[in-house]
């Protein structure tokens, strides 16, 4: 596919939900004002948020949770670059990568006008002492499917913990209204946590039980509010499930159990945790990033002092929780404002306010999910929980559409899930 040079030049940096989401979007508004390029060091797109369910249904995420990226690309005309992303210069509008579809390749310097930093955030499981010997979790195929093997072959029924390390945020560019979170996104624990005691309870292993939730914070999720989680808690606490909280963060693991930062531990035979949430280490130390190495942005995700800097997704330092819902909304507003700039958007257009929505859609076991739409986070009144049949389709329904439109979601999509199940499905 050829460059067209005499046109200002898109990179998104990465091609996940985010990385392909805003190259969408900048080219559903920006048409052909622009040549945008994606790079990206593989050549798929991991759909992260079911692979739990996948794995717990007896199915190998590997297989059914990879969409194509480089045909639903061009679909769009969107160049597609995979290699490892290696630095970016900042003053120089470059970017440095290093191609990996063969082993050996140099580094090239790519230059850019715009540039979208999508890249989403470096799970930190390599800081949890222990983990590799006595953790799990399910936050890619590989791990998913290490989990279901121990629980099939060398799982003997012992206690079982599901929880999160503390996430570190930075504070540099840090609006007044977003709140400090002491995890980075909890939706997965509890997922788990349900989903998990179903797939024990079916064979006979085990149950709600046998499981203990742990969170650093005052409330799991606590993003989706008090009410929601004290529904949750409610629901969770009657079916037998076990709660502690504050631990303030995971020190090691070890055979026996889990070790917490505030001095207490508990005995678990199975370790299923999530990490800290890190920013990639060549972002660290940018003029654009804050002192944790996110990207700092403000509403219209630019960076205020390089307007030609874009962020979306869980690179952005204003992502907090990191939850691909507000990725999603996100890469909206960078298409919109990109557009602008090329004159393919008037500025009432370009500059269409937003407002920040956590919306969460969890798998429960058994066909049944749970759904959560909250604003309270971020200073609005919205807490809604609905639990039952209904989520779980919808959850399934919104991968299918995802795939069969190569990452395209109807502008109808999430608008009409809110209102069926806010509207339908008793609270």
């Amino acid at each position: 596919m050829a460059t067209h040079k005499d046109k200002p030049q898109v990179v998104v940096l990465g091609g996940n939900f985010a990385g392909l989401g805003a190259a969408q979007k900048i080219r559903d508004y920006a048409g052909d004002a622009c040549e945008i390029t994606l790079i990206e060091r593989k050549a798929y797109l991991d759909f992260i948020p079911n692979i739990p369910l996948e794995a717990f249904e007896g199915r190998d995420p590997a297989v059914t949770m990879h969409m194509d990226l480089l045909s639903a690309l061009a679909k769009d005309n969107i160049h597609f670059v995979q290699a490892e992303i290696l630095g970016l210069d900042i003053d120089a509008k470059t970017v440095k990568i290093r191609p990996n579809e063969r082993p050996g390749a140099p580094e090239y310097a790519r230059g850019y006008d715009y540039v979208v930093i999508a890249l989403g955030a470096k799970l930190a499981y390599d800081d949890i002492e222990g983990f590799a010997e006595h953790g799990h979790t399910v936050s890619d195929a590989f791990h998913a499917n290490r989990l279901i093997d121990f629980l099939e072959n060398d799982y003997q029924g012992g206690p079982i913990v599901v929880g999160s390390d503390r996430f570190e945020q930075g504070h540099k560019g840090r609006p007044d209204w977003l709140p400090t979170a002491l995890a980075a996104c909890e939706g997965p624990p509890v997922e788990i946590a349900l989903s998990l005691a179903h797939w024990l309870g079916e064979r006979n292993k085990g149950g709600p039980k046998d499981i203990t939730l742990f969170t650093p914070a005052e409330l799991i999720a606590e993003d989706a509010g008090e009410k929601v989680v004290g529904k949750l808690l409610e629901a969770a606490g009657s079916m037998g499930f076990n709660y502690v909280n504050k631990v303030e963060g995971i020190k090691r693991l070890t055979k026996e159990g889990i070790e917490f930062t505030d001095g207490r531990s508990l005995p678990a035979e199975l370790k299923i945790v999530l990490p800290n949430w890190k920013p990639h280490d060549f972002l660290k130390g940018l003029s654009v990033s804050d002192e944790v190495g996110f990207i700092v942005t403000d509403m219209r995700m630019r960076n205020p002092d390089h307007p030609e800097v874009f962020s979306c997704g869980d690179a952005a330092a204003l992502t907090v929780p990191k939850l691909g819902a507000i990725g999603h909304q996100e890469c909206d507003v960078v298409g919109r404002q990109i557009a602008g700039d090329l004159g393919r958007l008037s500025e009432a257009e370009a500059n269409k306010e937003w407002h920040p929505e956590v919306i969460c859609i969890g798998d429960m076991g058994g066909g049944k999910g749970f759904y959560i739409h909250a604003t309270s986070w971020f200073g609005g009144d919205i807490q809604e929980l609905r639990m039952g049949k209904m989520p779980y389709m919808q959850k399934l329904a919104y991968k299918e559409i995802f795939f069969r439109n190569n990452g395209r979601v109807p502008s109808w999509g999430v608008p009409i899930s809110e209102w069926s199940i806010e509207t339908l499905l008793p609270s």
